[in-house]
């Protein structure tokens, strides 16, 4: 019989040559790789682009092929092996091969991919009929590789793709080759280069000018929550197609914004050339009829849009950026971001209101018309609406929009104007200040034995009020709505019960958002003796805004806000106010809060305000906004003292 000391042996003699079969059966490649990138899940060993723009038959021609390696450092290496390739009318994919490499006795071994399935991809809301080819890479595994090539014909030149050297993995070779016919202008826009080694090379080879971007071992670019999107950090080029020359005649193409906007315009201009239905126009007479100014009539036309067009995005060829007629839009009901800007246009003309169709892209796309004056800046439209000198941002996609703000998700974004064929105009949208989007929170309490009893009042307006809208709308039952505002208007702790609630101004464009309820809080408060322990910071809604501190990235949320919080406590009969905490203010150029204790005869008055005056935070500043917030947070942790009065028998 063995003794316990060399069945331990023994065992572990097994597990280390079990460990170093397994480990035998990994290419070196792939221990160097796993080594350096123990945290990642693949690295791309080969990134290889190159693209041929030359012109035939007057025409010019583009021709892109892409082949990319990957290496896959774990078991995740199944979950890579659902693959796709997207493509569409203006990007005509010619050829597609790919394989897995199975490593196998010192060698890889190929394993191609023969089946491929088309499928439509209907999700951009400004661009063209999006497809995809779907296949999945054969027993793909850890230490296991991948190979992709693809070659495309780029039908538009004005579609030319941006190149990016950095991605969410790491990329060990990395080349971008350009070769030109020297009677195309090529120039190209450079965006976070300066964060990584990129070498250029540029040469000449007969008729061709070449340009080459080499980078090496780039590490993988990570995106921390609520970062901005990856256009503002991965490093990227875009080239542009300037201008070409044919037998001596040069001819423009997007040199300056003014040629994007020539383009842009011939695909619009015929647009709504039908008579407008009689449908059509008496809606618009019926909602006009009774209104006293120019800006009420277009109030109520646009409202009805948001109201009665259902935003859908279905996009084909050229209707990803040529707007449907409105006889057709309203006809169905529906319609993507252009057609609903073509309807209301319509519906304007036929109230002898001017509107404008305007082009902007979100604020996921970070570049200007002067920068990149391609197709590649817009993925949006809108209608601007001029009214004593005030422009108005009028986007039909959206829901309970009010007419003064634009959605929220184009704020501080440049816009292209159609004015008329020769003329157009580029505004900047305001980002709407943080008072205009307020939650304001009121409560009074009183205590019946150790149980807290509130009256509160909710309101909401600007974005605040059309984030509620849009939650609330998905809402189908009253309990449903009551379990919503028992979790959006909880107090203190889970105990929170909500016990009635009202609404006032639902769904109203114009006015704040009411809601009206009453409220118990159970073991809240601490009772020691003949002193009550009452914490009146009873909604802390500052986490969301606190980072980490190895954050690399800026931060960035929706729209700027103010939210105002008032607890009113009345004192009990029986008891005296022992301590109120000191009031706390702190602001800098982008946040401010502080929180104030007053009393006023029987009542504790507890305030607390918070002011977001920024939508998008470098990240050196968020050390200071964390300085900030953890200085609030210190203060809610103060309590208010009650004790009973002494009575003398």
């Amino acid at each position: 019989m063995f003794k316990r000391d060399s069945i331990y042996y023994l065992i572990f003699i097994f597990i280390i040559l079990n460990n170093t079969g397994v480990y035998a059966q990994f290419s070196d490649e792939y221990k160097l790789y796993k080594t350096k990138y123990p945290n990642e899940n693949l690295v791309r060993l080969n990134a290889n682009i190159n693209i041929d723009i030359s012109i035939e038959e007057g025409q010019i021609k583009i021709i892109q092929e892409t082949r990319n390696e990957d290496l896959y450092l774990n078991a995740a290496a199944i979950y890579n092996s659902k693959q796709s390739v997207e493509y569409s009318s203006f990007y005509e994919l010619q050829e597609i091969k790919a394989a897995s490499l199975v490593y196998d006795n010192g060698s890889y071994k190929e394993i191609k991919v023969d089946e491929f399935l088309e499928k439509d991809e209907l999700e951009e809301s400004f661009y063209d009929d999006l497809k995809s080819l779907n296949f999945i890479y054969p027993n793909l595994q850890e230490g296991g590789k991948s190979t992709l090539y693809t070659r495309e014909k780029i039908k538009n030149p004005r579609f030319l793709n941006s190149f990016y050297f950095g991605s969410s993995f790491p990329i060990i070779n990395n080349r971008i080759t350009i070769q030109v016919d020297k009677s195309i202008k090529l120039q190209f826009k450079e965006f976070n280069v300066d964060t990584m080694q990129i070498n250029f090379y540029k040469s000449e080879k007969r008729k061709k000018n070449i340009f080459v971007w080499e980078s090496k071992n780039s590490n993988a670019y990570k995106l921390d929550n609520r970062s901005p999107n990856y256009k503002n950090v991965f490093p990227h080029i875009i080239p542009i197609i300037s201008s070409y020359d044919i037998n001596g005649k040069t001819y423009q193409l997007l040199e300056t914004p003014s040629d994007l906007y020539a383009w842009y315009y011939s695909l619009v201009k015929n647009i709504n050339e039908e008579e407008a239905s009689e449908d059509l126009k008496h809606i618009v007479q019926e909602l006009i009829k009774d209104k006293a100014t120019e800006l009420e009539k277009v109030k109520a036309i646009y409202y009805w849009v948001q109201q009665h067009i259902k935003y859908i995005a279905f996009e084909y060829a050229l209707g990803g950026f040529i707007p449907r007629d409105a006889n057709a839009v309203f006809k169905k009901k529906y319609g993507d971001c252009k057609d609903n800007s073509s309807i209301l246009a319509e519906m304007l003309e036929i109230a002898e209101i001017e509107g404008h169709l305007t082009w902007v892209g979100t604020r996921s796309i970070p570049y200007k018309y002067e920068e990149v004056p391609t197709p590649i800046v817009d993925n949006h439209m809108i209608l601007t609406y001029e009214y004593n000198g005030k422009t108005y941002f009028l986007d039909a996609t959206g829901r309970y929009i009010p007419m003064y703000l634009p959605t929220s998700f184009i704020q501080g974004k440049e816009v292209l104007i159609a004015i008329d064929e020769d003329k157009y105009d580029i505004k900047k949208i305001p980002v709407v200040t943080a008072d205009q989007n307020q939650y304001r929170d009121s409560i009074f309490l009183e205590l019946e034995n150790e149980t807290l009893l509130g009256k509160g009042q909710a309101s909401y307006s600007g974005y605040q009020k059309i984030d509620m809208f849009n939650r609330l709308e998905s809402l189908s039952s009253e309990d449903k709505i009551k379990d919503f505002y028992n979790v959006n208007l909880r107090k203190g702790n889970n105990k929170f019960l909500l016990d009635e609630f009202s609404e006032i101004n639902k769904y109203d464009y114009e006015k704040s958002f009411q809601v009206d309820y009453k409220f118990k809080l159970n073991d809240y408060i601490v009772k020691v003796d003949n002193e009550i322990y009452i914490n009146l910071n009873l909604s802390k809604r500052l986490k969301n805004l606190k980072t980490k501190s190895d954050r690399k990235n800026d931060f960035e949320i929706d729209y700027k806000f103010q939210d105002v919080f008032t607890s009113v406590l009345k004192i009990p009969e029986n008891m005296t106010l022992e301590y109120i905490p000191p009031s706390v203010e702190i602001s800098n150029d982008f946040f401010k809060s502080n929180i104030k204790y007053k009393i006023e005869n029987d009542k504790v008055i507890y305030e607390h305000e918070i002011y977001v005056d920024f939508i998008r935070l470098s990240k050196d500043d968020l050390p200071d906004l964390n300085k900030c917030i953890e200085q609030i947070e210190k203060a809610f942790k103060e309590i208010t003292i009650l004790k009973e009065k002494v009575t003398n028998d």
